[in-house]
Parts: structure tokens; sequence; C-alpha cells
């Protein structure tokens, strides 16, 4: 059970970095791509708001928040799985380990949400961006679990 607490623990904050870096990259490629840096974010609350929800270029408390709130707690799944079954592993790794862990478990990440996840599941800013721009996201999702990670055994 211990093992558990402390990766839910470490999963908190490297989620939020994973989430928050990923964030910034789907606002940039959104910006490219759709012409909105929210449009890919917005895209994620389909789950609750259909469609619609795809379309929306603009900032809103309707789609942005909870498609960031949505984001959000995805990352930080990913983030706490990534800690329990990682963790002891990536206490005595190097930097460049704990980069390639991340790397790997963005790719699980997006081939789950991808290959394994019913359509109506999937994030949804595949709706807005091309693959090459949801290759910078899941990649900017693999620095922030390995930016989370290092800065949680830093202050261990």
């Amino acid at each position: 059970m211990e093992k558990w607490k402390t990766a839910i623990e470490r999963g908190l904050v490297s989620g939020s970095t994973a989430s928050a870096l990923s964030t910034v990259a789907l606002a940039a490629m959104g910006k490219h791509e759709a012409g909105s840096g929210f449009a890919p974010t917005n895209a994620v609350s389909h789950w609750i708001w259909g469609d619609q929800a795809a379309r929306h270029d603009g900032p809103s408390l309707r789609y942005t928040l909870p498609g960031y709130l949505i984001h959000h707690a995805s990352a930080t799944f990913w983030a706490v799985l990534f800690e329990r079954f990682m963790g002891e592993r990536l206490d005595r790794s190097s930097v460049v380990r704990t980069v390639q862990a991340a790397t790997a478990t963005s790719a699980v990440a997006c081939f789950v949400d991808y290959q394994l996840t019913p359509q109506r599941l999937h994030p949804g800013y595949e709706k807005r961006l091309s693959r090459p721009a949801l290759a910078v996201v899941y990649g900017a999702f693999g620095l922030g679990l390995a930016a989370g990670a290092l800065l949680c055994r830093r202050a261990d």
C-alpha cells in the first residue's frame, strides 16, 4: 500500500508537469494548425458535449475548462501508473533513463488512447491536429513526466 501512496504523491507532481507542458504544446500546435490555441483543449470536452466541442475555437467555460480538467486527470492517471511501476527504477536512474522511461510511458499512453480506447473516449485533439502535431504533444507529455519525476526525486 505504501508504494501506491508514494506513486500517487509523486504522480500528482509529474502528472501536473506533464499536463501543463502538453497543454502548452496543444496550444502552440492548435494556433499553428487550427488557428486557435484553445481548439485542441476544447476538443477534449467532446466526452461531455459531443462534436460541437471540437468545432469551438475560442476560450470557453463550457469547453475549455472541462477539456483541460479531463486532460489533467488523464495526465495524472498516467503519471501515477508511471510512478507506481517505474518509481523504484527511477529512484536509481540517471536523467537519460528517466527521460527514456517517460517517453516509453507517453508512447504507451498514445497507443492506449488511439488503439485500445473506444473512439468516443479518444482524447479529442486529433479532431483539430495532424499526426505530427500529436507527436509533439505526446513528446511534451513525456518530457513533462520526466521533469516531474526528476523534481520529485530532487526534493526527496
